[in-house]
């Protein structure tokens, strides 16, 4: 296997670990308004993402580094192309992660309160813009014979880049519920569960439909397998949290998420960004990479650090794999809660 093949699928692997990881936090700080029916409350939701938040994000960081050395022409395209819509991810994340750190400095309603609507839509804006941006790499967008972006920001906002956007906000939504119905206990837990199989229908409608337009823009045989298989998981996942098993339907839209990112990569590859200009514009995995040397360096290097990373992180969630409840939160102090 070509080391250019190699890049693309290892690529294709960070996205998968960055969505499905990252997705089921963008999803719990969504829901924080809808199951938390208080402080207390919301503060229990919080803490189920507060230890490994910030490890999840590392994933698109390495994605994006890996993306600028290994393919340099498509990280180029792609990040000149899609400039706005990544500075608004950007700055979505930044004040995301800064309410996770400054809500709890004060003990004013409205100061918490101000953070809260930044967790809420520091996480919804990546959710729909992260699938919008997708949805219009796997379309195709309009390049050059220089490979150069020409098209605005109006372009990306076109029917199948809407529907991705709103299948990837969906499918975290039923992925967060999925995970505070798994790390609490009590009422939330219940609500959450309840609330994952009204999120779940409709996103599974959602999924079905946009992977089906995704099949018939440029499918494959392995997109199609993986696209029917995450179907199938998302309803098995659906089953199972209405009868109560909260690991089993975690699972499930877990592996739903992976295997959708699957199927995206594998209708994609070899392009790494089509042309709907000229498809003799498209950027390739071949015309898109580094050179030998490079790719070879990284991969000796890939070999020796991923391991590492991916055993810390796991070892950080099973560190912090106890549920959560109302009881395990404090009472705030008098004097705070006083003034």
């Amino acid at each position: 296997m070509e080391l250019t093949t190699v890049w693309f699928i290892l690529i294709a692997v960070l996205w998968l670990g960055y969505f499905t990881l990252e997705g089921f936090d963008f999803g719990v700080g969504m829901l924080l308004p809808v199951l938390a029916r208080n402080d207390t409350e919301r503060r229990v939701m919080i803490n189920t993402i507060g230890p490994v938040w910030d490890g999840n994000e590392v994933w698109v960081l390495v994605a994006g580094g890996a993306t600028f050395a290994a393919f340099p022409e498509w990280y180029a395209t792609m990040f000149s192309g899609f400039y706005l819509p990544l500075l608004v991810i950007l700055v979505a994340l930044i004040v995301r992660g800064l309410a996770f750190e400054y809500r709890h400095k004060r003990p004013e309603a409205q100061w918490k309160a101000n953070w809260d609507r930044a967790i809420i839509y520091g996480s919804l804006v990546p959710a729909f813009v992260w699938g919008v941006a997708f949805a219009n790499i796997l379309r195709g967008v309009p390049l050059d014979a220089d490979h150069e972006f020409t098209g605005s920001v109006l372009t990306l906002l076109n029917p199948f880049g809407l529907l991705g956007g709103l299948t990837t906000t969906l499918l975290f939504l039923t992925h967060g519920a999925m995970f505070v119905a798994l790390k609490t206990d009590g009422e939330i837990r219940h609500r959450a569960r309840a609330l994952a199989c009204r999120l779940g229908a409709g996103a599974a409608v959602v999924a079905v439909v946009f992977m089906l337009w995704a099949q018939s823009l440029s499918g494959t045989t392995g997109s199609a397998v993986a696209f029917a298989v995450a179907a199938l998981t998302l309803l098995a996942a659906l089953v199972a949290a209405a009868r109560g098993r909260e690991g089993w339907a975690f699972t499930g839209t877990f592996v739903t998420i992976g295997l959708a990112v699957t199927g995206l990569f594998l209708a994609l590859f070899p392009d790494v960004m089509p042309s709907s200009t000229d498809a003799a514009f498209s950027l390739t995995s071949t015309n898109a990479a580094a050179t030998a040397y490079t790719l070879k360096v990284m991969t000796w290097v890939a070999v020796m650090f991923t391991p590492l990373v991916i055993g810390y992180q796991a070892w950080s969630y099973w560190v912090f794999r106890k549920r959560i409840a109302v009881h395990h939160i404090p009472t705030p102090a008098p004097e705070a809660a006083a003034s």
